[in-house]
């Protein structure tokens, strides 16, 4: 029966897409459902074809594309900048589409619906939560369900395009991308800040993964090119006969030029032109804003809208969320909310000056030692009210996200240790100055994942930093709070308290303070400094009509960043304290310094923690010369750790960040890694023992 019901909808598609297509045209939709056209579903097939996901049964998939029209005149898109100067059609509205895909269940009953924001093109959700990201960017097989927790607990899953700048994949990948509104004609300057790890002739200046606005004059003989060796350190000019503009690697591909001796190591360059055609990129904020706005109400291909609507992001996708709610387009254009709540993941400081200005490159973002003249973060960073004594100005995150009953979504904002570092982490919990705690408003829960960095920690080796990584597994907790903000926001169940260091209890601390308590004898030394984000003077259209005038902008006052205190072990206080720092086998940091000859021996990886194991023997620690005590010491025996583990599982599902059903994976990660260190020689500087052999 099963078979023959595939048979049934595939060989259905195209007309299921015909009347999707027709609907939508024919019928006069609400008005908050104006933004969208209409939905083309151009596949619909089995999603992991034979696979039943416990009792909530088979999934399918849906691909297909969003058509919207943006009235620039309507309030609710007075955020968009340039939006207002962008080709319109006959009825005064900017026309623009988005491809999206939607995994869901086919029993077609109502579900939570939960937006995944892709990061720079790719599906995040799926490898952080289930375990596998798809292959090709195009979830399909059983094997791109990876462990099927989103679907054994009935979500249905979207993910569409929003943003323009993504770098070509890999052949037959299938990255979301987006074609926003343009201006044509309209030229501005741009920067692209870049670095390289090795001598090279020639190297790439766009951002992480990403491309950029290419010069309008193609070789652009007026461009310039700087270098310096720090952030804030003077440009200094490298004359323009000594590099020249070469094609892309690839077709579509990043900019590249060749500098004659080479670029090197150690040195932050910096290419400059006037660029042209700039993209309306908060059109892609708008999209996913109508998009879940017309689907929350609308029945599509045959199955209830959603019962409930959440946003889920991780870094760059999370700041995203940050920025929709800080301009207030999480509501539509009746004032309605478009989502019930949202879980941003490791957004650092929040994310809420990115995206939506021209010119803007969303896959920029700054960290100790780069991008620091990219908008991405700037007061307000706390979702209550606090006051930044620089400008006087009071204001919080939220105070364009209330509808029109004044209600606000709920929200979840989890960082690891690294984000104190190198993103900020702790202005989203005090004042810009550092000097006293904010305290999240009822509608907001704060995360700190301690002793975790950025993503789960994956490599085997040292290079290019000088510690091995940390592999803290802090998507466990991620999926407890999955199912709480689900919980919270469809049947009001409190989630866990939050949980983030504070001043008040003393866990969080200043840069000089933390590397006054560190322990020393460990192999490693923190940093000198983490990421304190200055304040971007872009000259005064800036801040009213997102028009840059001063590129790079004029740097002011630096933002008061702090960093977690940690213990007599080196591991980070307050927060959430992970399994593995309560039973701890080593030091856990959010910090990891680069390797001398990366030229940058000053400053941190951009995403990783450091991990040392403690000593196995008090001989060992002895002659080691190790401050902390060994693990005969901790644990005299194998069933000592094991119960440790247990007993610290058991008090992480009592506070709700772990899982009954994740109990078991808790135990066989800490005793396969107990194991692989009792194993291993001390003497060897490898970091492969962190991982089960291949």
């Amino acid at each position: 029966m099963l078979k023959l019901r595939w048979t049934d909808l595939a060989a259905r598609s195209r007309i299921v897409a015909a009347a999707a297509l027709s609907l939508p045209m024919l019928l006069a939709l609400p008005s908050a459902q104006a933004a969208v056209e209409r939905i083309e579903i151009r596949e619909r097939v089995p999603f992991a074809p034979g696979v039943t996901f416990g009792e909530v049964g088979a999934y399918e998939k849906i691909r297909g594309v969003a058509y919207f029209a943006l009235d620039p005149l309507d309030r609710a898109n007075a955020a968009i900048v340039d939006l207002a100067l962008a080709r319109r059609d006959e009825r005064g509205r900017v026309l623009f589409s988005s491809e999206f895909v939607l995994l869901r269940p086919v029993h077609g009953k109502p579900t939570t619906l939960i937006y995944d924001v892709n990061n720079r093109g790719g599906i995040a959700m799926l490898g952080q939560i289930n375990g596998r990201s798809p292959a090709n960017n195009d979830p399909s097989t059983a094997q791109d369900a990876g462990d099927g927790f989103l679907m054994r607990h009935g979500f249905s899953l979207l993910f569409s395009a929003w943003t323009w700048d993504v770098a070509p994949g890999a052949p037959g990948a299938r990255p979301l991308v987006f074609a926003p509104p343009v201006l044509k004609g309209v030229r501005g300057k741009v920067n692209n800040e870049f670095t390289v790890n090795a001598v090279s002739e020639i190297a790439g200046y766009a951002g992480m993964r990403g491309l950029t606005y290419e010069p309008a004059t193609p070789n652009d003989p007026h461009a310039q090119l700087t270098e310096r060796t720090r952030p804030e350190a003077p440009r200094r000019p490298i004359a323009r006969n000594r590099w020249q503009f070469v094609a892309p690697a690839e077709a579509g591909g990043p900019g590249r030029i060749r500098l004659d001796e080479g670029f090197q190591p150690g040195v932050i360059y910096e290419l400059s032109y006037v660029a042209r055609d700039p993209y309306v990129a908060g059109a892609g904020m708008a999209g996913i804003r109508d998009l879940l706005s017309y689907l929350r109400s609308t029945p599509l291909a045959g199955s209830a809208p959603p019962k409930n609507v959440l946003m889920f992001g991780i870094s760059q996708s999370g700041r995203l969320i940050g920025r929709m709610l800080h301009d207030g387009l999480n509501l539509d254009e009746s004032g309605a909310l478009v989502f019930d709540g949202a879980y941003l993941h490791v957004p650092g400081a929040g994310g809420s000056a990115g995206f939506n200005s021209r010119f803007v490159q969303p896959t920029r973002h700054p960290s100790m030692l780069e991008e620091h003249d990219y908008p991405a973060d700037a007061f307000p960073f706390t979702a209550a009210p606090s006051r930044d004594p620089v400008t006087g100005k009071t204001a919080s995150t939220l105070d364009r996200a209330r509808d029109r009953q004044g209600r606000l979504p709920k929200l979840f904002i989890a960082n690891t240790s690294t984000e104190f570092w190198n993103r900020g982490a702790s202005l989203i919990a005090t004042t810009p100055d550092g000097l006293r705690d904010v305290a999240a408003p009822e509608n907001v829960r704060l995360y700190g994942f301690m002793g975790a960095q950025h993503y789960v920690g994956r490599s085997r080796t040292r290079a290019p930093f000088t510690a091995c990584v940390s592999t803290s597994d802090h998507y466990l907790p991620m999926r407890a709070l999955v199912l709480a903000l689900d919980d919270w926001t469809s049947n009001g169940k409190a989630p866990p308290a939050s949980a983030y260091p504070q001043l008040a209890d003393h866990t969080l601390t200043t840069v000089a303070d933390y590397r006054a308590v560190f322990p020393a004898g460990l192999g490693i030394s923190p940093p000198q400094q983490n990421l304190r984000e200055p304040r971007l003077n872009f000259g005064w259209r800036y801040a009213r009509f997102g028009i840059a005038d001063r590129v790079p902008p004029k740097q002011g006052e630096a933002y008061q960043t702090l960093v977690p205190l940690p213990d007599a072990d080196g591991n980070d206080q307050g927060g959430v304290r992970l399994v593995e720092l309560q039973a701890p086998l080593g030091t856990h940091t959010g910090w990891n310094l680069r390797a001398a000859q990366t030229g940058f021996g000053w400053a941190t990886s951009r995403f990783d923690g450091s991990f040392v194991p403690f000593a196995r023997t008090e001989a060992e620690r002895l002659a080691a010369g190790d401050p902390r005590p060994s693990l005969a010491e901790r644990y005299p025996t194998r069933d000592d750790f094991v119960a440790a583990v247990d007993k610290a599982a058991r008090r992480q599902m009592a506070a709700g960040l772990l899982l009954e059903e994740d109990l078991a994976r808790t135990m066989s990660g800490n005793l396969g890694l107990y194991d692989r260190i009792m194993a291993r020689d001390p003497a060897d500087p490898g970091c492969s023992y962190l991982y089960p052999a291949p």
